[in-house]
């Protein structure tokens, strides 16, 4: 996937985009940032859907306002995230997803196409991933 870049961040450092995404049913696109009170109410929520099992690989996509914080707020989470630093990146998929304010999360097909831009919505309404992916 072309819009994520070619590597991504996780805790052991960088992984190609195609390995990260390549056995998975559904892309999560997590926006979200340290500052933020409901992204960090919402946050613990959306790492037990990623951990229960299911094929889904969430991508974090920070608004966090320097490196230090980033790294902070990454560290409490499972999944992997756009570099820091590549703000072309990141602009590119707020612009793409029309975020105008966060928690976002959109849910992606392995294709690429939009299955909902209100994975938030559906992630607190299931209260669970036994219907994923919905």
């Amino acid at each position: 996937m072309d819009c994520f870049g070619s590597k991504l961040v996780s805790k052991n450092g960088d992984v190609d985009v195609a390995n990260a995404v390549k056995d998975v049913e559904l892309i999560g696109i997590y926006f979200s940032a340290h500052w933020c009170p409901p992204c960090r109410g919402f946050t613990p929520k959306l790492a037990e859907v990623n951990a229960n099992g299911k094929k889904l690989e969430i991508i974090f996509v920070s608004h966090d306002r320097d490196e230090a914080s980033f790294k902070n707020y990454f560290n409490e989470m499972p999944w992997c995230a756009i570099p820091f630093d590549a703000n072309d990146i990141k602009e590119k998929l707020q612009s793409a997803h029309k975020v105008s304010g966060i928690p976002k999360l959109v849910f992606l097909n392995k294709d690429g196409t939009v299955k909902t831009e209100d994975g938030r919505g559906k992630v607190m309404s299931e209260g669970s991933v036994e219907s994923f992916p919905w």
